[in-house]
């Protein structure tokens, strides 16, 4: 099922996600169904409070990207970066919550995570790369942090018109959303 995504300035994006300490059917539902929302929207990871959850758990498939990376579809709950290079890196990212814009960020370059599985048995993957990088994003949505929270002061001052567009509702997606738009005749 395809799952509406939450757009920016919406409260539960700023929310710190909960740890899952619980596998049932509707988490596994949960995560079929974010795999399904993430393909549809033609993006590469998902955050479970990007569909309204606070649940800490998100998916990534870098698989359609030219990166020469061979690393299948991944679900992740309680997920957290457990190391990460000294070497950082920047590059453009985009978000599913922030249709429309993109910025350069710089972030580490490699990072070790640890996470447990839909069986709730502990991994521990070391990545690099845009799945090192995708990884950080998604985990950031788990925390509350946008990306553009790790752009310069003056990048996000650029970026702040853009961004009272989308609060707005001024922006166009290809997929369902959320977003907190008050109507102007509600205000009346």
């Amino acid at each position: 099922m395809i799952l509406p995504i939450y757009i920016y300035n919406h409260p539960v994006l700023r929310q710190r996600a909960l740890p899952i300490r619980h596998v049932d059917d509707a988490i596994r539902a949960l995560a079929d169904n974010m795999f399904e929302t993430m393909h549809n929207a033609n993006g590469i990871g998902l955050a479970a409070n990007q569909v309204g959850l606070r649940h800490a758990m998100i998916v990534v498939d870098i698989s359609d990207m030219d990166e020469g990376d061979s690393t299948p579809p991944l679900c992740l709950l309680n997920p957290r970066i457990a190391a990460s290079s000294e070497t950082e890196i920047e590059y453009e990212e985009g978000c599913l919550s922030v249709p429309g814009i993109r910025d350069l960020v710089v972030r580490p370059d490699a990072v070790t995570v640890e996470y447990d599985d839909l069986e709730l048995r502990h991994h521990r993957i070391e990545a690099s790369g845009l799945l090192a990088r995708v990884l950080q994003h998604e985990i950031d949505h788990l925390n509350g942090v946008y990306f553009f929270d790790r752009v310069s002061p003056v990048r996000r001052a650029l970026l702040k018109n853009k961004l009272k567009k989308i609060e707005r509702g001024n922006f166009e997606c290809s997929y369902p959303t959320v977003h907190p738009v008050v109507n102007d005749e509600a205000r009346l």
